[in-house]
């Protein structure tokens, strides 16, 4: 049994195409939807995000396993040796077999465990204590870890208010268990109160049909609150079970889905600007791919270094949200 669990690599794929906020609100103004550059990138700090193209290959699992293959190459991890795949979406290809399955079949990791986790934006925090947990107690050894997204498929791009927001990617970690410290603490939350009227997605196949919205509706003000509050609050609780203070944090990767949430949420816990990732301009809010793409593109900007502390966190739908925090120890 080991004690710890620990970040080996990173890795992550994003669509080829690029979507500007000019060129998004060209194609909004042709259905008759008005925005523009400054209103978007004001409110949200975004300024581009990706678009799938399925001609091109660009689903979620395509994205999914591109990103996992990455982490696990730079990691030196044979195929064979992936004990586990946990792959966060809620935007899957498929409803079943299990995005994790078809990315396991795809890289040749055949017999080892596979699953999906659906908790939206906070999916990948989810899926990685869920893999935290399972290294820690074995016989589990390896994991690949995976957030993939296609959020551009269930735009309403009649509605200005959520239609600017989201884009496309998938981003995943390598994980192995370790004697030494590597995840400190990692903590998930939810409260079921905050339903589909606060964010949320109602479409299901009811004999042979689509029954509900196949689009995302969301509450922008409510959602703002709770996102600064259950972020700051589960920071402050996985800080003090690592027995470190969110000021000591040298790598900061918060959910990518609103600058001034990331902001304010940074000023609450006493972290500098300079300690965070910011890829919300670039990516948009890509869900569950948000966190674990931003730390990959922390990684490759070699922001990080051996024994810094990382806080990662995310929140979304349902409401859910969490936290972990980690020292980081990888391979690359």
């Amino acid at each position: 049994m080991s004690m710890y669990s620990r970040i080996a690599a990173t890795g992550s794929a994003l669509p080829k195409t690029r979507i500007s906020n000019a060129e998004l609100a060209t194609r909004l103004a042709s259905i008759g939807v008005e925005t523009n550059d400054e209103w978007i990138r004001t409110r949200t700090g975004i300024e581009a995000r990706r678009f799938a193209d399925p001609t091109l290959g660009e689903t979620t699992t395509e994205l999914a396993a591109a990103a996992a293959k990455e982490a696990m190459e730079r990691a030196r991890f044979e195929p064979d040796s992936i004990d586990l795949i946990v792959v966060a979406t809620t935007t899957p290809d498929m409803v079943f077999p299990s995005t994790a399955a078809h990315v396991q079949s795809m890289l040749g990791c055949t017999g080892c465990a596979a699953f999906d986790v659906q908790a939206v934006c906070a999916g990948f925090i989810y899926a990685l204590n869920a893999a935290d947990a399972m290294l820690r107690a074995g016989p589990y050894r390896r994991a690949l870890v995976v957030g993939s997204e296609t959020m551009s498929r269930v735009i309403d791009f009649n509605d200005r208010s959520t239609c600017v927001l989201f884009g496309d990617g998938a981003g995943a970690v390598a994980l192995e268990a370790s004697d030494a410290p590597g995840i400190l603490a990692a903590r998930m939350y939810a409260d079921g109160r905050y339903d589909e009227k606060v964010l949320g997605l109602t479409a299901c196949l009811s004999n042979g049909k689509i029954a509900g919205s196949p689009f995302i509706n969301m509450d922008g003000r409510q959602v703002f609150k709770l996102a600064v509050d259950g972020l700051t609050g589960s920071a402050e609780e996985v800080a003090r079970l690592a027995g470190v203070s969110p000021s000591e944090v040298k790598l900061f990767v918060p959910h990518q889905a609103n600058l001034r949430i990331m902001t304010m949420v940074a000023k609450k816990l006493g972290i500098p600007d300079e300690a965070m990732v910011k890829t919300v301009s670039e990516h948009g809010n890509t869900s569950a791919a948000s966190v674990p793409l931003a730390l990959d593109a922390a990684v490759k900007a070699n922001r990080v270094k051996e024994g810094d502390l990382v806080l990662l966190q995310a929140v979304g739908a349902g409401m859910a949200w969490g936290s972990a925090i980690l020292k980081w120890r990888a391979n690359v």
